[in-house]
């Protein structure tokens, strides 16, 4: 896939400076999250930190789970189950697109 046919959100082109502006967080609150696996930049070959405005939307949903109480931990446990669920999904429909395939199924 091209670069090109990422979604501007997609895209890692924010520096640490600017998310900590857009979210309110400290930028050792996003290393933070970031250590403890919440979030991943991208890192440029000088070594700065790259986010794009997905991850801007993540840390402002982390900030507001840790708010109400929530641990890291678990964050990141439900990120595990969300993913997991998502590539499950996905794994459902591509078994059933083959079987369409297969058996001359098509959806109207």
């Amino acid at each position: 896939m091209a670069a090109d046919s990422f979604s501007y959100k997609d895209k890692k082109v924010i520096t640490i400076g600017i998310v900590s502006e857009l979210t309110g967080l400290s930028e050792r609150q996003i290393r933070y999250y970031e250590e403890r696996k919440l979030i991943f930049p991208e890192r440029t070959p000088g070594g700065s930190r790259r986010y794009s405005f997905l991850d801007v939307e993540q840390l402002v949903e982390i900030a507001n789970k840790i708010e109400d109480g929530v641990q890291t931990y678990e964050i990141r446990q439900e990120m595990i189950k969300e993913k997991k669920r998502h590539k499950d999904e996905a794994h459902k429909k591509m078994i059933q697109g083959q079987l369409n395939a297969r058996f001359g199924v098509r959806k109207y």
